[in-house]
């Protein structure tokens, strides 16, 4: 077996020195191990030889000739030898040596599977990716993407009158896909998308109800013809819980005596179970509920037996009804926050209460009232008057 520096130079000459039959292997005199396979159909291969822990020959394939630059392959090739030299496997950690996916390659084989037992929103995730995402990178090896590259998708996107929002979103997606392939050692570290500047969002939704309003909403629950919906949206605003945590509560998952809904880990966002604590007036709602006995759901469809898909046009009629056209359902689990905070309840009992991993994203539900503002501002005032008056 010969004995060869590869260069360019030498790899040119290949053409003339086809071997008549079989092939010939070039041992490279720079590292060790590095072979290049010359075949007698022209082709040829790198690969590293080595001997494993046993003392077995082996042969890790690098790539072929025509695929990669001997640059590349020769970097391959001393990263096996380092990686032999501190104790493991090339062959068995061949995936470390794989060529870099494409975004849209890494996203269908690794992320989104992850992404559906990982997240609930998946789905979202999904329609971003494939909207946004994998028409602009997808053909992207992972780690050739640039935050120039990203900064100006940001801009094309802001451009075709996306919300600003919506464009922070896509980021945030882009950032965390490309810190799992990091994570997973897809890619080197250096995430594209560390120092990209989000728009400023002016647009942001905030919407709590007031008094008057939680007031008039529930006068119009009361004699809604639409009893069941109606019970669910007054259990929602009892309870903060997320619409599908109520819609497809069992009776099973409902301790009546610690006055405990339990969202099972499958259905719960965070996938661990989730208690909710049932009030007085959530248990009272909850006693008053008609129940079959073949039917293991708290609300259910009386044809089907089964959860109700949505209520989203019977709660669009009662919104309509009361003046609030512009309430989400989810806005009632805000309502629930914002009526705690301004009760004087910690931001810690409000976390628990709605089951928030992280007191970050709670934060964004302590929302004072102007009054609660107004009287917190008038303490330093009435102290300085009790003061005077001494």
């Amino acid at each position: 077996m010969p004995v060869q520096t590869l260069t360019n130079q030498f790899l040119s000459t290949l053409p003339s020195i086809v071997p008549p039959k079989g092939a010939v292997s070039f041992f490279d005199t720079e590292i060790k191990g590095f072979i290049l396979e010359h075949r007698a159909s022209g082709g040829a291969t790198y690969y590293f030889r080595y001997r494993d822990a046993a003392q077995r020959l082996r042969m890790a394939r690098i790539g072929r000739l025509a695929d990669l630059t001997l640059a590349t392959a020769r970097a391959r090739a001393h990263a096996m030898r380092q990686l032999l030299l501190e104790g493991g496997d090339p062959a068995v950690e061949r995936h470390r040596f794989a060529d870099v996916p494409t975004l849209a390659d890494m996203v269908h084989d690794r992320y989104l599977p992850y992404a559906k037992l990982h997240k609930r929103s998946w789905a979202t995730d999904e329609c971003v990716l494939r909207l946004h995402l994998l028409p602009v990178f997808g053909a992207y090896r992972i780690h050739r993407i640039q935050r120039a590259d990203v900064v100006k998708l940001m801009q094309a996107v802001r451009q075709q009158g996306y919300a600003a929002g919506t464009c922070n979103r896509i980021l945030v997606l882009l950032k965390y896909v490309l810190n799992c392939a990091i994570r997973w050692d897809l890619m080197p570290p250096g995430n594209p998308c560390q120092g990209v500047t989000p728009f400023e969002d002016e647009g942001a939704r905030e919407r709590y109800l007031s008094e008057k309003e939680l007031a008039r909403l529930f006068q119009e629950l009361e004699g809604n013809t639409n009893v069941q919906v109606a019970q669910v949206i007054r259990l929602l605003l009892l309870t903060g819980a997320r619409k599908r945590e109520v819609l497809d509560a069992r009776w099973s998952e409902i301790d009546m005596d610690r006055q405990l809904l339990t969202v099972p880990a499958a259905r719960s966002k965070s996938k661990k179970p989730r208690h909710i604590p049932l009030s007085d007036a959530a248990m009272a709602l909850l006693r008053d509920l008609p129940r079959q006995d073949d039917v293991p759901w708290v609300f259910f469809n009386p044809r089907t037996g089964k959860p109700p898909v949505s209520i989203f046009y019977a709660w669009d009629t009662i919104r309509n009804k009361v003046g609030m056209s512009d309430v989400r359902l989810h806005d009632l689990r805000h309502s629930y926050a914002s009526f705690l905070v301004n009760a004087g309840r910690s931001l810690y009992e409000v976390q628990k209460l709605l089951g928030h991993h992280s007191p970050k994203v709670t934060m964004r539900y302590a929302h004072l009232s102007p009054q609660a503002m107004l009287e917190a501002a008038n303490v330093v005032g009435h102290l300085a008057a009790a003061a005077q008056q001494h």
